[in-house]
């Protein structure tokens, strides 16, 4: 049976980004490097992980973790990943900000989602068929979907850092219980952990 997952690159502190995200820093001042350093410099000791973190039949992320910005759209921008996005699959970006559907390269379609988390889930859910959706980020939209209890698989990745500040996970999502899903897994480099979420 298909299910909701979010994989996220966090601090031991809880922070997914830094603090002051903007174009040039979009993960915020001091975070990109020491967050996501395993995907880069050790990608075959990962490749499982890597892999299902775009093995979804459909994504859904927050407006933040599409573009750097907030207000009417800059209709030139079509993501931080190039022409061929790595989802190759349907993309539900939330925003209050209408925008046309975007077509790129690879499989990926970004569709933008004005009426809330759940109109982006009903979509999402439509458009992966029998495979599972991923909430793709970032901590403000996944806070939302567990604080509505619609996350069935949380799969953090844990860097052994402390960053102090910035957008911080599981704030404010109300009372909720993680189950251990296998063994943790990692190198010096990040933690791997699997959470089943019970309702």
């Amino acid at each position: 049976m298909s299910k909701v997952t979010c994989d996220m690159a966090m601090s031991v502190d809880g922070f997914t980004a830094g603090p002051h995200q903007s174009l040039d820093q979009p993960f915020g001042e001091g975070a990109v490097d020491r967050l996501t350093q395993w995907m880069f410099s050790e990608p075959e000791q990962h490749a499982a992980v890597i892999e299902n973190i775009t093995a979804a039949g459909a994504f859904i992320m927050g407006r933040n973790m599409f573009s750097p910005g907030r207000g009417a759209w800059d209709l030139d921008w079509n993501g931080w990943w190039g022409e061929e996005p790595p989802y190759h699959a349907p993309v539900f970006v939330l925003t209050h900000h209408p925008r046309e559907q975007l077509t790129m390269k690879g499989g990926t379609t970004f569709t933008f989602v004005t009426d809330g988390i759940e109109a982006a889930m009903s979509q999402a859910r439509e458009a992966a068929g029998d495979r599972d959706v991923a909430i793709a980020g970032g901590a403000e939209t996944v806070n939302q979907y567990l604080a509505a209890g619609l996350i069935d698989e949380l799969r953090l990745h844990v860097a052994p850092v402390i960053l102090g500040r910035g957008e911080r996970l599981m704030d404010k999502i109300g009372d909720t219980t993680l189950e251990p899903v296998g063994d943790p897994s990692g190198t010096s480099l990040v933690t791997h952990l699997t959470y089943r979420v019970v309702r």
